[in-house]
């Protein structure tokens, strides 16, 4: 009986070249985009891992596969100290998927061409601990919300461009009335407005946010606080100023005045609406001295419904959260002792059957 030869898979091999190596790595980054995408992870999600990753390979200067814990330990206990919990646990997060892909594609290759092994420089000693939790944003009162929506309407009688400014103008009523996400507005076609559902109408939102990196996940929203009066004045006095064609199949609720070879206008970006509703917010309610953006709006909404008297299940569904504890942070704690009695001010004019009910019809 003869013994077999047995070969350690750290042996060294011999050296390979720059290219080769920097080959290598586009390889396995370009793999990891697809698998994750093969996942079903939301774009957004892979978006911010590569983010992630390149911000730690910036830092190290080499593949990411030659990491050590003692290097983990640098820079994670070094440059990320007074980092936010939540960017310190998105970076390892995305490190370990990244070294893990490593260890199930590219082990061989990997030691084939460089003689690294692939493991994960974080560990029970060093890997970072805490919980991301979402921060809560303290939107403003509702009159004050009264009076930015007021003088932002008024603007629209004097303003250069009327179509643009009309249409931001109701994009944020709208996150603001039903809490919409800045990427569900904006991703919204004509044909997601369901006038005929429900007592007011729904939106069909086909892009809401997966948890946990998952893909997109739909809902139906009712239309309440007038969000329906809203949408009505936009599509029949607004839209049609755009120039688009209702009829095309994918036409976007929410366009932006360029124009693509199809016949479809474009859709209107993020930074639009943002920069729109912070210069509305700077123009009509300068004694505020937050920085009101579209998620402050969804924060917003769901303090008023709360305090109106929606109970937080039924915000959950309106939000389209999975877990009721992320509902619960995105209440105004300054509400929560005021929840039963009648509020000062009312935001939009409601009928006297109650906010709940009104939802459960809509629904």
């Amino acid at each position: 009986m003869s013994l077999a030869v047995v070969r350690d898979l750290r042996e060294r091999r011999p050296q390979a070249t720059a290219e080769e190596i920097a080959r290598l790595e586009t390889d396995v980054l370009s793999g990891f985009v697809l698998a994750r995408a093969s996942a079903g992870l939301a774009d957004g999600t892979i978006r911010s891992d590569l983010s992630n990753l390149e911000q730690i390979r910036l830092w190290f200067g080499r593949p990411l596969w030659e990491m050590e814990p003692r290097d983990a330990d640098s820079y994670f206990g070094t440059v990320l100290r007074q980092a936010p919990i939540g960017t310190r646990l998105c970076r390892s997060q995305a490190l370990s998927v990244y070294i893990e892909f490593l260890e199930l594609r590219f082990q061989a290759e990997l030691h084939t061409l460089t003689g690294h092994v692939a493991r994960c420089p974080l560990d029970e000693m060093n890997r970072p601990r805490g919980k991301k939790d979402a921060r809560l944003r303290i939107p403003p009162t509702a009159p004050e919300m009264n009076t930015l929506f007021s003088g932002w309407a008024q603007e629209l009688a004097t303003c250069r461009k009327f179509a643009p400014h009309a249409r931001n103008y109701a994009a944020a009523q709208l996150m603001a009335a039903v809490g919409l996400r800045v990427n569900e507005a904006r991703t919204l076609d004509l044909a997601d407005v369901k006038w005929d559902l429900g007592r007011f109408g729904k939106l069909h939102v086909r892009h809401g946010k997966g948890a946990r990196g998952s893909g997109p996940r739909e809902r139906m929203v009712p239309l309440i606080n007038d969000a329906a009066r809203t949408l009505r004045w936009y599509v029949e006095d607004v839209w049609g100023h755009f120039g688009g064609d209702h009829s095309l199949a994918g036409a976007p609720l929410f366009p932006s005045e360029r124009r693509w070879l199809n016949g479809l206008n474009g859709r209107i970006g993020y930074d639009a609406l943002r920069s729109s509703l912070a210069a509305a917010s700077t123009t009509h309610l300068p004694a505020w001295t937050g920085k009101l953006t579209p998620h402050v709006l969804r924060h917003f909404c769901a303090s008023q419904l709360y305090l109106e008297g929606m109970d937080l299940v039924a915000i959950q569904e309106l939000l389209g959260h999975s877990w009721i504890a992320t509902t619960m942070g995105y209440v105004n704690p300054r509400e929560l002792h005021q929840v039963g009695e009648k509020p000062q001010v009312t935001w939009s004019r409601r009928g006297s059957a109650g906010l709940r009910s009104l939802y459960e019809l809509a629904v």
